[in-house]
């Protein structure tokens, strides 16, 4: 009989007890405390395993379940005589943060510090034992939701001193999901007061502290050393590109495999894999998200499990807010292409409004990118990457410039599969789910050509929407303009992939249009459009810039793209789009001949 599935278990215990479906991940023990760093960080996308793995950990070492190898019995770390005379040996301190996930920073320390309340409240035992003296009592009862920062930064650091001293051995702490609040303090603007109180307790909990074994901590993202771990130079990092530990979260495609046969699923491999592989995490490729194959095995449909276990406000709001060129490259990977770009693993959330490459450190730590190709420090990589990130290439060591020597690992990024690919696109549906009506009513028009519906939907949409995508509180018009209307273009891309190739800031004729819709049917027209915004000094009226967006398709021949194609001028659309503020007006190239038997809007498309 098949092993139970249950879903939403992060207890190892719990698991294992009731005989539910785990793949053996115990090797972690192992290698983990072979390994013997002071305090090791490893970051993970989320649901995979994170969590499971300290609970394993803590059943495995934690005093309290001495003579419990029990649950340990035919896993892999029991074979092993070292290991079965380790189980149980150890006081550990267990916390995690993963319901940090407040609007200010008052609630956000308050909450903190219940978490640290409560691991006193488990260790109460302490203030009977006859260990402390009087002012050590006094501390111990200090620590609650109202404690002052002193004793909040220093809670952890005596915890390990007084379990110490009882048991006679140092302690392991374990930490799950640290960058959770940190994450939220970004998002809500609270971001230097909170990192100055966590700086501290990290610093007093993991560096200057005596009574600790070791340290393991896990989470999402590796956030930068300058923010939160400045004076902690004990740190191993693992990251997704690190090779210790690859195969010890997520599932692999053996273990994916061997539970499909397990399940009767056998002939489903491919599809599965199409949906939920794609993760690589050190040299290991093919890694699949936990979360969504465990859901899936229980319901045997397939389905956007893992996209949708998170809010994901983060990313949608740097997406939306990004700049044109960050959206030229979303496109990008959304068609299915890929991106080449440096990366600096640790995160730099001050950087992420200005800073691209941070933002895809970002998406490639939550597990939305994956790597294709990387290249190492100190390799040559094309010029062409050197140009789009500004670097110079000496052409006496490149060969002409083609060429540049790279002081930073560069990599190939693209989505990671199938799942990642249709949660971004109902990210760009919830930028309109207010107006969903309206939107359609847009592309139809759009593709009907009827120009005053279309100037009538930008008008009634762009107060909400442009102040919507202005993270920045300043009037629209201050900002580049190509952002709001890239953020439009994704949102098109999500009805008319399957109809268009949609394009933005390429190449043809004698410059860069703004937006292509290259038809991938015969019937359907071609679209260009261009962006302008009123001059006052070059525009008498709105109408002039919107004529001129006009005159620039046709001087410097966008259609030349188009037209190599084999798509003739009387089948291409031009549209100029001026706007002032938040005032918009769309004009149009004197409209081709219809052509017989075009079929301009079929039934049933949207």
């Amino acid at each position: 009989m098949n092993r139970k599935i249950g879903i939403g278990h992060q207890d190892f215990e719990t698991l294992i007890t009731n005989d539910l479906f785990y793949i053996d991940k115990t090797k972690f023990i192992q290698e983990w405390w072979e390994n013997a760093d002071s305090v090791t960080l490893i970051t993970r996308p989320r649901r995979f395993g994170k969590t499971l793995t300290l609970s394993m950990t803590e059943k495995f070492f934690s005093l309290s379940y001495a003579g419990r190898g029990d649950l340990f019995k035919g896993l892999s770390i029991w074979n092993d005589e070292k290991y079965r005379r380790l189980q149980g040996t150890l006081p550990v301190i267990s916390l995690s943060f993963a319901n940090v996930k407040e609007a200010d920073f008052t609630t956000a320390r308050r909450k903190l510090c219940q978490i640290l309340s409560n691991l006193y409240s488990q260790n109460h035992f302490l203030l009977e034992s006859g260990i402390l003296d009087d002012r050590e009592k006094k501390f111990f009862s200090s620590v609650s939701v109202d404690m002052d920062d002193a004793a909040a930064t220093m809670s952890i650091y005596q915890l390990s001193l007084f379990l110490s001293r009882y048991y006679g051995k140092k302690v392991l702490i374990l930490l799950d999901e640290y960058d959770t609040p940190m994450q939220e303090a970004f998002v809500h603007g609270y971001w230097d007061q909170f990192t100055v109180f966590i700086r501290s307790l990290f610093n007093a909990a993991f560096k200057t502290n005596p009574f600790m074994e070791r340290a393991l901590m896990t989470g999402i993202t590796r956030v930068s050393r300058e923010s939160v771990f400045s004076d902690l130079n004990n740190l191993s990092v693992i990251t997704t590109t690190s090779a210790e530990y690859a195969d010890c979260f997520g599932f692999t495609e053996e273990e994916v495999f061997c539970a499909l046969d397990e399940y009767g699923l056998s002939d489903r491999k491919n599809e599965v894999k199409q949906w939920y592989d794609g993760f690589t995490f050190g040299s290991i490729s093919d890694i699949y998200n936990p979360w969504s194959i465990i859901n899936y095995l229980r319901s045997k449909k397939l389905s956007c499990y893992w996209a949708n276990t998170s809010s994901n406000e983060l990313i949608s709001r740097i997406v939306q807010t990004g700049s044109s060129q960050l959206k030229i490259h979303f496109e990008d990977l959304l068609q299915g292409r890929t991106l080449e770009t440096i990366l600096d693993e640790q995160i730099v959330f001050s950087q992420l409004a200005q800073n691209e490459t941070a933002i895809w450190s970002l998406l490639l730590a939550c597990g939305y990118l994956k790597v294709v190709k990387t290249a190492e420090a100190g390799h040559y990589a094309p010029h062409d990457f050197a140009k789009a990130f500004s670097f110079s290439a000496d052409p006496s060591e490149t060969g002409a410039g083609t060429f540049f020597l790279t002081d930073k690992p560069y990599y190939k990024l693209s989505l990671t599969n199938r799942e990642v690919l249709f949660m971004f696109r109902d990210i760009v549906h919830a930028w309109f789910a207010e107006r969903e009506p309206d939107y359609n009513l847009f592309i139809r028009a759009l593709l009907r050509d009827d120009v005053k519906a279309m100037n009538a939907y930008m008008n009634k949409t762009a107060l909400a929407t442009f102040s919507f995508f202005d993270s920045g509180n300043r009037p629209s018009h201050a900002k580049e303009p190509e952002r709001f209307y890239h953020g439009f273009v994704l949102g098109l891309i999500v009805d008319l992939s399957g109809r268009y190739v949609i394009t933005s800031n390429r190449e043809s004729g004698y410059g860069r249009y703004d937006i292509m819709l290259e038809p991938l049917h015969a019937e359907d027209f071609a679209v260009i459009i261009e962006f302008k915004v009123f001059d006052p000094e070059d525009d008498a009226s709105l109408e002039d810039t919107a004529d001129n967006a006009l005159e620039q398709i046709e001087r410097q021949n966008y259609t030349a793209y188009l037209t190599a194609r084999k798509i003739p001028e009387d089948h291409i659309r031009k549209y100029g789009f001026a706007f002032k503020g938040k005032q918009v007006l769309i004009r149009k190239s004197p409209s081709p001949p219809k052509r017989e038997n075009a079929c301009i809007y079929p039934a049933g498309r949207l």
